[in-house]
């Protein structure tokens, strides 16, 4: 392998140059720590000083920043191949970002970038670490949203390391690096990223990592990382155009994602694997597979296989304008606001049939609507072993109050004249007057309510409302299906599944519903345990067309 015109081999033979030691301990350098002196200038030049030692003899440099509070102030680093921060652990070691100097300036603690500094494919950065140390980016402040204000924002990285990293409320996301190959994201935490995003900027989120600079394949794992609070998602992958290659070779294990808007998401890769997840009270979904970034490109070919999708706020998994295929096997899916696996149009993106989707031993419970629900047109679909039962909790009547009975806070409605079903309202949107909220669950006489955006402190888009006010709540969907067919469904294969609802008050009205806009044409339809809904095993409000529907159980014995 060669870069900068000399191979790994030879530069292994040389030794370190004048000036440039292969460790050093920063405070050696000009760096203070004592969270008042501006360390951004001795930082930068030292980051220089042994980015020109690298250069030269190819070795590469460690920076140790001792205990303290490192301020960086007004200007981000401009960063060097071979060049590695370390520190002694988040809180120990801490950089303050802020810019109270110029507000112009976003203010990365390093930043490598295409448009900023020419980074490509022969102009990538190499051999770096971070690792132990946290960067606060609450100090940063700017008159309009910049995507740059990151705590970490580097393209084109070849051997990056990012471990042991705690990352809280930058302005963009936190670690916002692009194009990375042969790289390891690995027990990253971020929290409260993205909070200079109104939920329309591009950014915003706890891990971003733009995709396809390298061409058909990118190696990067993302493991044991949590994410909690972001402004848009917790992690994703962003094809970054719509011209490129969507990539294979990205990994995320192992991972917690909460309370984002969404968990993870595939905004174009090819074959992305996630693995031993936990998504959990997202404000969209847990799961998100859709046409939203960038490129307007979805993701294909990935699998998401023994994960727990649990409590988020609408959708569970959301499948959005994907040509397919996609594999989801052997997940948890509960709990969820919304559907738990809903294929629908987005508006955005690949506008045929998703292909070839596998939706494999799954287990659905208690979500809010239907646990499958199937709104834009598959082929080949496969919907295989899977157990669904006791979903449909959306099922309360629509409601009003007023007067003083009812009472209200900043993320929860009171009524002590109501009398409404446990979680029956969770899902809806709660209207007072103008003002909207969105509920989470109930008991008999009280909502809890989803935050009105990630990190926020209420769940109204408006003040709190009055003691008192008049509020409405809308009517439950009619019927509420195991899987439930809206669109067109070609040579799909639904066998071996169990729907049922084995609760007192069964909410799930039936198995497997086909609605008047839906149709199901040279499927095959067999050895399903469809009885004990609430109203009955099927419901065909369309007819099937063609294909074979033999030994599926309907009744209870």
């Amino acid at each position: 392998m060669w870069q900068h015109g000399r191979s790994i081999a030879t530069r292994e033979r040389l030794s370190p140059v004048a000036g440039a030691p292969l460790w050093c301990d920063a405070q050696d350098f000009g760096l203070r720590g004592d969270g008042v002196t501006n360390d951004q200038p001795a930082l930068s030049a030292l980051v220089d000083r042994l980015g020109e030692g690298y250069a030269a003899d190819g070795r590469p440099r460690v920076i140790y920043c001792p205990p303290g509070i490192y301020s960086i102030r007004d200007a981000g680093t401009v960063w060097r191949s071979g060049v590695s921060l370390l520190g002694a652990g988040p809180g120990a070691t801490r950089f303050m970002l802020s810019n109270e100097g110029n507000r112009a300036e976003p203010t990365p603690l390093a930043f490598w970038t295409t448009v900023q500094h020419g980074a490509d494919r022969d102009r990538h950065i190499a051999d770096c670490t971070f690792a132990d140390f946290e960067i606060d980016g609450s100090g940063v402040a700017l008159v309009q949203y910049n995507y740059l204000a990151k705590g970490l924002g580097l393209q084109y990285v070849v051997r990056g390391v990012f471990r042991n990293l705690y990352i809280h409320h930058t302005g963009a996301t936190g670690l916002g690096c692009d194009f990375l190959q042969d790289s390891l994201i690995d027990g990253v935490v971020v929290v409260g990223c993205g909070r200079l995003d109104n939920g329309e900027e591009m950014g915003g989120a706890g891990i971003g990592i733009g995709i396809g600079g390298w061409g058909e394949v990118e190696r990067c794992t993302i493991s044991n990382c949590t994410t909690l609070g972001n402004g848009t998602n917790g992690i994703f992958l962003e094809l970054q155009k719509s011209y490129w290659t969507p990539p294979r070779g990205y990994r995320i294990i192992g991972c917690h994602s909460q309370a984002n808007r969404f968990g993870i998401s595939d905004w174009g890769a090819d074959g992305l694997i996630v693995s031993a997840c936990t998504l959990t009270g997202n404000l969209d979904a847990g799961f998100d597979v859709s046409a939203n970034g960038t490129a307007g490109i979805a993701g294909r070919g990935g699998i998401l296989t023994d994960c727990v999708i649990d409590r988020n706020v609408r959708d569970g998994i959301s499948m959005g304008n994907t040509p397919g295929p996609y594999t989801i096997r052997g997940n948890r899916i509960s709990g969820n606001g919304g559907h738990g696996y809903h294929q629908h149009d987005l508006g955005n993106g690949y506008q045929g049939a998703a292909s070839d989707v596998v939706i494999e031993s799954n287990e659905f419970w208690d979500n809010g609507l239907d646990a499958i629900r199937v709104d834009r047109p598959m082929v080949d679909a496969a919907v295989v072993d899977n157990r669904i039962r006791n979903n449909g909790r959306q099922c309360a009547p629509a409601a009003t109050g007023s007067g003083e009975s009812v009472r209200y806070a900043r993320r929860a409605m009171t009524d002590q004249n109501a009398g409404w079903p446990a979680d029956g309202h969770r899902g809806k949107v709660l209207r007072v007057g103008t003002r909207l909220a969105l509920v989470v669950g109930n008991t008999d006489t009280a909502l809890n309510l989803a935050e009105l955006r990630p990190d926020a402190a209420t769940a109204w888009n408006e003040d709190v409302p009055s003691p008192g006010t008049r509020y409405e709540l809308p009517a439950a969907a009619p019927v509420r299906a195991g899987i439930a067919v809206n669109a067109h469904v070609e040579s799909a294969m639904v066998r071996g599944n169990r729907v049922w609802d084995n609760r007192d008050g069964p909410t799930q009205s039936y198995g497997l519903w086909i609605t008047d806009r839906g149709s199901c044409v040279s499927c095959r339809v067999e050895d399903n345990d469809l009885a004990g809904n609430a109203e009955g095993a099927l419901r065909l409000d369309s007819q099937p067309v063609g294909g074979r529907w033999d030994r599926n159980h309907t009744e209870m014995d």
